[in-house]
C-alpha cells in the first residue's frame, strides 16, 4: 500500500515544462524578427578624420572603397558598373534607407564620385561619406 501511495505521489509531483518552452520559443522568434541586423560592406578601410562628423540614422546600404579602389558591397567585391544595380536592389528592400560610402584615405576621388553618381542614378539622394571622429 505504501508503495502505491509513493508512486502516485511521484506522478502528481511532476512539473510540465511545455508551457515554459513555448514562451521561450515565442520570445526567441520575437527578438529575431524585431532585431535590426548590422550590415557591413565587407572590408575595413582607413576613413578620413573630420571634426564635424555626425552619426547617420537609417543606413542600410554601405559601399566600401579600399586603397586599391576596389568597391565592396555586402561582403563581396563588385565592378563599378554594377554599383547602380546593387544599390537599386538594396534600396528596393528598404526605401527609407540611406547610402554611406566608406572610402579609404588613399582611394581616388574619381572612384568615390563614380559611386556617388551611381547612387543618385539609382534614385538614392541621401548619400553620405563615412569619417572618423577627431
Amino acid at each position: 500500500m505504501r508503495r502505491n501511495n509513493q508512486a502516485a505521489a511521484e506522478d502528481e509531483a511532476q512539473i510540465d515544462l511545455t508551457p515554459m518552452l513555448d514562451v521561450v520559443f515565442i520570445m526567441l522568434i520575437f527578438f529575431i524578427v524585431t532585431a535590426s541586423f548590422i550590415k557591413e560592406a565587407g572590408i575595413e578601410v582607413n576613413r578620413p578624420e573630420a571634426s564635424t562628423s555626425q552619426p547617420k540614422e537609417n543606413v542600410n546600404i554601405l559601399v566600401a572603397i579600399n586603397a586599391n579602389n576596389e568597391i565592396w558591397m555586402d561582403k563581396r567585391r563588385i565592378d563599378v558598373r554594377a554599383v547602380r544595380a546593387n544599390i537599386e536592389r538594396l534600396h528596393a528592400e528598404n526605401p527609407k534607407g540611406a547610402v554611406v560610402i566608406q572610402a579609404d584615405n588613399k582611394s581616388n576621388t574619381e572612384t568615390v564620385a563614380a559611386v556617388l553618381d551611381a547612387a543618385r542614378e539609382a534614385g538614392v539622394y541621401d548619400v553620405s561619406l563615412a569619417t572618423e571622429d577627431d
